[in-house]
């Protein structure tokens, strides 16, 4: 059985920044109250011409830069993401297009903040299985879209940005070591996003009443993540015979400082071992975990041979942690240019819609 490996990653952030004293201009808030209760400084905020798909393809070729991998050996590609760019389409079938993975199968997986744990273990099922050998997973938001401004009790907290890792195929034990994920529907009503769905279809009303901004119970979130992330952490520890004494390093969901710190305490573990820049970008969902990997690689805190915990919760509710044995690219005879698909990937797309156009047109006379 092959074993699955994280040989890339990737991050992108927008440009823009968003300071609490920015906020304070919009609600009534001030710096101090919002460190003090969340840890946050600044987050990014996306341009208008910046989607979840342009934010998801500067990540993911950045991912497979490092990996060495061009993107038409790409077998699957999974996106998971609390903003998609629509309903459907998937957000995973336009990164597909726009770089080049003309193999790929795509498809996107929601499961809120938690999504990017859950989307690397379906996809390292899929290596171990034997059926890929190599697959995209890309965590991207734009929840400043889905933002209301006027609510001092969101606004504050969620910021955008993407991250991606490559996984691959590979007989050298390591790699995605275990996996837990764990879901309470009973929850569903914490943390949620009502409207643009089939329950609350877009209409007059549903604007007037806000149902197309995040909703959350921020107390009971609170209390629900301080319950998880330790469990969840110590049960992933378990399938593998660990104790965090082996871990080097725990990567969390980057949503609160307070929150962080008191799974620390609960794992009896120094907050010096927890990799944290919810000070810089806020909570970004389903990218934070990434974002923070590629700081922590940058930084030299991760390395090739540690063992390192990811834990995240969100909306659904969701919950979930993972033990990853770090190893890197895998060596390569000669160094690859993803970026350079994206022109073909752009050339490609639109020949395939001239083709359908055509293939519609005389369909339609021989009708």
């Amino acid at each position: 059985m092959p074993f699955a490996h994280v040989t890339g990653w990737g991050m992108y952030v927008p440009e823009p920044v968003l300071t609490n004293d920015d906020i304070s201009k919009l609600v009534d808030t001030n710096d101090q109250w919002i460190r003090d209760r969340t840890g946050i400084r600044e987050r990014r905020i996306a341009r208008e011409n910046e989607f979840p798909s342009t934010l998801g393809v500067e990540a993911a070729v950045k991912a497979l830069q490092v990996a060495n991998l061009a993107p038409t050996e790409l077998d699957l590609i999974i996106c998971t993401s609390s903003s998609p760019e629509y309903i459907f389409p998937a957000t995973a079938c336009i990164i597909q297009d726009q770089i080049g993975a003309t193999k790929a199968g795509a498809f996107d997986l929601q499961a809120a903040c938690t999504g990017f744990i859950f989307a690397v273990n379906m996809a390292a099922q899929a290596i171990r299985s034997g059926s890929i050998k190599n697959a995209l997973v890309v965590g991207t938001e734009v929840l400043s879209r889905f933002v209301n401004w006027k609510d001092r009790g969101t606004c504050i907290l969620f910021g955008d940005g993407a991250g991606a890792f490559v996984l691959q195929a590979s007989d050298i034990p390591g790699g995605i070591m275990s996996a837990v994920m764990h879901s309470d529907g009973s929850g569903a009503d914490t943390l949620t996003l009502p409207g643009g769905g089939s329950h609350f279809p877009a209409s007059e009303l549903t604007i007037h009443e806000g149902k197309h901004f995040v909703h959350m119970d921020g107390k009971e979130v609170f209390r629900f993540a301080t319950r998880v992330m330790g469990r969840a952490v110590l049960e992933a520890l378990e399938q593998v015979k660990m104790t965090t004494d082996d871990i080097h390093c725990i990567i969390p969901h980057q949503a609160n400082y307070r929150i962080i710190e008191t799974a620390a305490k609960y794992l009896k573990m120094p907050l010096e071992k927890f990799v944290i820049n919810v000070d810089r970008y806020g909570n970004t969902s389903t990218a934070s975990i990434p974002i923070a990997t590629v700081e922590a690689i940058q930084n030299g805190r991760l390395k090739s041979g540690d063992k390192v915990v990811f834990v995240g919760f969100g909306g659904g509710l969701t919950w979930g942690a993972m033990v990853v044995e770090w190893t890197g690219p895998i060596p390569a005879k000669k160094q690859i240019h993803p970026e350079q698909y994206r022109l073909f990937a752009r050339l490609r797309s639109f020949v395939r819609r001239a083709i359908r156009y055509i293939e519609g047109f005389f369909s339609r006379r021989s009708l």
